[in-house]
């Protein structure tokens, strides 16, 4: 009788685990991507997708999902949910939809905000296909010069000089000939990122199946004795690398993709992620970063929903039985209500728990709870610089630099977010410099003559805080005089490694973290959302911190479900879309991968045939 009964169980579990895992239908389809259609270069154009304005006519009826942010997560959770038969409303309150995805066009000069470069984009691969997907084959993207970045450490006479290349053997391979010595360190930090990239779906996993189960295989050591993935993620960036070599050059080499956070307080695992994201090349979108927003909000479009800007959600809507069932957008002096049995939030989890929901919620233990996995992250400060001429006559190049004033970015970000605010502008330790302009093909037909570079850094938001309450490009003298001492040193710091931009500026821009928070909505101006801690990649943290929330109906996406960046954000909205429709969207990215490959194969051998006859 026993057996009987466990004999039922059985095959009740497993046709329920067949039917979450293959008995719904995909939203994703071969068919549904198209060749690229021609580049829409005319502004109107393009405005009346990525800047049509919130008015209750526009919002479709008989709503399923509310999207609030346009950022990569939401319009990758918007975009999937759409392709599986919802209808979904996207709410931006900036003016141009896209979140770090979109550029800004002044004075003739376009810049990318947030998105500098990409990695994982050759054929076939899993990113590649999810934005195919979202997009429906509209996204093109132009792989850049093998040679992606160059990490300048030390100043003056001391500086060094490293580069980074891309290609499954060539990337190693180059790192030997800078560090000889230093060979077996090198190979054991590859072998770290090739586990690292294989095994983190087994983290993502963690975020999908029923959390009782994940903190069981954690627990247990279950999940220790299939990867060491677990052990990794929450493994110190700085003690591994200690561990591996004594050359604190090959630290920087290790960590220098900076997010904010110094090594001793980082994972390994995310800095191996990171580079190994462009071992097979680094990309960036034809037409501009903006390009991604234009075609995934179409998509959205196409299945009956829409992406409306200048709309503020100022509350979610939570009903009696702890359910939420839509926004309250800011128009004019009021306010109205949109309904939705869904409503998914891109805009962080400190923005969602702490300013959207009302007080007797945001107390409620369980939102605590999930608070107190996250910090706030460090605010990213911008220098935006319009130049007259051609990347040739300025000696310019798609390569990033990476520039560190010594190799100990433990102790000098330690000091440097130690500094007073006065101190702060003439102690900045490290940058990064990027010309969007030489990476995008098209920048000189949109833009002729024209050439741009953005450079960005990390700043403590308490520098900035005193001038919170005032309005934006309205905030006073001292704000633009202090601003502009960090801008002028960064910019100094740019003319070292580009000598010939300093007489050629026509333009310049700065954004500090109040001006990503006005644009962005980026809580204290983190483009990176909450903190990239040690703290929160131990594998219990993550297993904890999933798209789910304890409102019911409401679901996170973005940057703060898995990891930062563009790619980590994308896939931060997959997983929110796999939550919300109870499907693991994965298993049908990863279906279609197979049936790419095979079709591949037969392309390849009828190529092979063709030419032997």
């Amino acid at each position: 009788m026993w057996l009987l009964i466990l004999l039922a169980w059985l095959v009740i579990w497993a046709g329920g685990t067949y039917w979450y895992l293959f008995g719904k239908p995909s939203p994703f389809t071969l068919e549904s991507v198209r060749p690229p259609g021609p580049r829409v270069f005319d502004q109107k154009k393009r405005d009346k997708v990525i800047k049509q304005g919130f008015t209750l006519e526009k919002v479709p009826q008989n709503l399923d999902v509310i999207v609030i942010g346009s950022g990569i997560g939401g319009l990758t959770a918007g975009a999937t949910l759409a392709k599986a038969g919802k209808k979904v409303l996207v709410l931006e309150q900036h003016d141009q939809a896209g979140g770090c995805c979109h550029t800004y066009i002044e004075k003739g000069f376009e810049f990318d905000v947030g998105l500098h470069y990409l990695g994982q984009l050759h054929e076939n691969s899993l990113l590649r296909i999810a934005f195919d997907q979202i997009s429906e084959g509209q996204l093109e993207f132009q792989e850049l010069n093998p040679h992606f970045d160059t990490i300048q450490i030390g100043l003056g006479d001391e500086k060094r000089e490293y580069t980074i290349v891309s290609g499954k053997s060539e990337m190693k391979a180059h790192l030997f000939k800078q560090f000889p010595d230093d060979t077996e360190a090198i190979e054991t930090f590859f072998k770290i990122m090739k586990i690292s990239a294989k095994k983190t779906h087994y983290l993502a996993t963690l975020k999908l199946i029923p959390q009782w189960v994940s903190l069981f295989l954690l627990k247990s050591g279950i999940a220790d004795l299939v990867s060491s993935v677990f052990r990794l993620s929450g493994t110190c960036a700085t003690d591994l690398v200690n561990s591996l070599t004594s050359n604190k050059d090959l630290h920087v080499i290790f960590s220098y993709l900076f997010y904010g956070v110094p090594p001793k307080d980082s994972s390994i695992l995310i800095n191996a992620l990171l580079i190994h994201h462009y071992k097979r090349g680094a990309y960036y979108p034809k037409g501009g970063a903006s390009e991604i927003a234009f075609h995934i909000i179409r998509t959205i479009q196409k299945y009956g929903g829409n992406c409306l800007v200048r709309a503020p959600v100022s509350q979610i809507l939570v009903n009696e039985k702890g359910a939420a069932y839509g926004v309250k957008v800011r128009k004019g002096q009021g306010e109205v209500e949109v309904h939705a049995p869904v409503v998914v939030s891109n805009c962080g989890i400190f923005t969602t728990f702490q300013k959207l929901l009302s007080t007797e919620i945001q107390v409620k233990h369980d939102i605590q709870e999930r608070l107190n996995t996250m910090k706030h992250g460090r605010g990213s400060f911008l220098v935006f610089s319009g130049f007259d001429g051609t990347e040739e006559e300025l000696g310019l190049v798609s390569t990033n630099f990476w520039l560190f004033k010594n190799n100990d970015m433990d102790k000098s970000m330690e000091d440097f977010f130690a500094l007073s605010k006065e101190d702060a502008p003439d102690n900045i330790p490290m940058m990064f410099i990027t010309i969007p302009s030489s990476k995008d093909t098209e920048a000189k037909v949109r833009h002729p003559g024209k050439c741009c570079m953005t450079i960005l850094t990390m700043v403590k938001y308490e520098w900035f805080e005193e001038w919170k309450d005032t309005t934006v490009r309205k905030r006073g003298d001292e704000y633009y005089d202090y601003k502009m001492r960090f801008a002028n040193n960064l910019f100094d710091w740019a003319c070292t490694v580009f000598p010939k931009i300093k007489d050629k500026l026509v333009f310049q821009d700065v954004a500090t973290p109040l001006t990503n928070m006005h644009y962005l909505g980026a809580q204290r101006g983190a483009m990176y959302s909450a903190e990239h801690n040690l703290d929160r990649f131990q594998a219990e943290t993550v297993a904890r911190n999933r798209c789910n929330t304890p409102v019911k109906n409401l679901y996170i996406s973005g940057q703060d479900v898995f990891s930062c960046g563009i790619a980590g954000a994308l896939h931060g909205g997959l997983l929110c879309a796999s939550a919300v429709l109870d499907h693991i969207v994965y298993i049908d990215l990863l279906l279609l991968k197979k049936k790419l490959k095979r079709r591949k194969a037969k392309e390849v051998a009828q190529l092979a045939k063709k030419k032997l006859k």
